[in-house]
């Protein structure tokens, strides 16, 4: 069955509030800071977002309605998007079409989180009631664990070395050095990533990400509007989305993008040799080759000479996490979903500066989410186009 595509509705206004290490604020003040920015960006007036998407793991006691009322909103779409890695692509999905049948015209999609010291341990620590029945009690605590299982499989069955691993880590740093949200400011040798000190083996100290505080955001609207107030926009030519796909594979060397990928590509009438970049949620490495055969850059099990062959930096061969990825910018929490969809959005307007991809027009994005033990059980993907008036 072919779905009805997004025509008329467009990304715009992409925004990051600036990376910290550690913040005493609250995630509220994040979000409430991204919003600030997409206001001050398109020029609108705060009544005009009738339509909010949200994602944060720190909000605590508040959902999305809580954080309206702070916020003094009143939207007439609004919805809470707890999926991690996936919500970038996710929000998007909803925004656009609640602004094509018309149930609201203008949406803004937020994600943020503080990260106080104590922030991740405790997000991690309530995760998920699967992790607490079936992990915790055996002493494995957290993603690095469920990672190091994950990487483990791949170096087994399909031959990768932790040297491809720290190939494409290398190129993130050399790209993150130019991006000036980038909280990694020191250039990585391939020598460093090796010796680095094990944290989960066969992971090291550079295969994790650094959670951090931040917030990204970007607005969803009618082509005609954005004309009209005078700002770049891209366009979407297609989505897909899956959970818990594969429940049956015993351990997660595959994703739920290799169901949808025919449709991804169909929608778009596009193929994987068109896109000019690719942005993935990567808080390991592992993650980001099951991406690049799952989205059909290569084969299942092919990703370790398609790493091989390529140089993944912004001015080489398949320019790759343009900003520098979470390996490299900093995990702030559920931003972390929407850091390569933001960044997409920069390279498709032209104004990600530094990291600019020459004459990039298409750009794919890919978000993954929500890690329980041995598998992360949300994906989706988008196919973004560079805007035309």
């Amino acid at each position: 069955m072919s779905r009805t595509p997004y025509n008329d509705v467009v990304l715009v206004c992409p925004v990051t509030v600036p990376y910290e290490r550690f913040s005493e604020h609250s995630a509220h003040r994040w979000l409430g800071t991204a919003l600030r920015h997409l206001l001050q960006q398109s020029g609108l007036d705060k009544k005009a977002v009738d339509g909010v998407c949200v994602s944060s793991f720190t909000l605590g006691s508040d959902t999305a309605v809580g954080l309206m009322q702070h916020f003094q909103m009143s939207p007439r779409f609004l919805e809470h998007i707890p999926m991690g890695g996936a919500s970038g692509v996710v929000a998007l999905r909803r925004a656009a079409r609640a602004v094509q049948c018309g149930d609201a015209t203008i949406v803004a999609c937020l994600a943020g989180d503080t990260n106080h010291p104590d922030s991740f341990k405790n997000t991690v620590s309530g995760f998920s009631r699967f992790s607490q029945d079936a992990v915790y009690p055996y002493g494995a605590a957290g993603p690095n664990g469920s990672f190091a299982l994950l990487t483990d499989y791949y170096m087994r069955h399909y031959g990768a070395t932790r040297a491809d691993f720290g190939k494409l880590c290398v190129a993130q740093r050399d790209n993150a050095l130019r991006n000036p949200y980038a909280l990694m400011k020191k250039p990585l040798t391939l020598e460093q990533y090796l010796e680095a000190r094990p944290i989960a083996e066969p992971i090291h100290l550079f295969d994790c990400v650094m959670p951090c505080a931040g917030a990204e955001g970007y607005l969803v609207m009618r082509k005609a509007q954005a004309i009209e107030l005078g700002l770049p926009f891209v366009e979407v030519l297609s989505t897909i989305e899956r959970h818990n796909a594969f429940p049956e594979d015993s351990i997660q060397y595959r994703g739920g993008w290799a169901l949808d990928v025919a449709e991804l590509y169909d929608m778009a009438a596009v193929q994987p040799t068109d896109i000019d970049f690719l942005e993935t949620y990567d808080d390991y490495p592992v993650i980001n080759v099951l991406q690049f055969e799952d989205l059909g850059f290569c084969d299942k099990g092919a990703g370790v000479e398609f790493i091989r062959q390529n140089s993944f930096t912004i001015d080489g061969s398949f320019p790759f996490n343009t900003s520098g990825g979470q390996l490299s910018v900093g995990q702030a929490g559920a931003a972390g979903g929407y850091l390569g969809l933001v960044q997409a959005l920069r390279q498709l307007t032209h104004t990600a500066q530094n990291t600019q991809v020459a004459n990039a027009t298409l750009g794919l994005v890919s978000g993954f989410g929500m890690i329980n033990y041995d598998r992360g059980i949300c994906t989706a993907a988008a196919i973004l186009k560079r805007g035309q008036a």
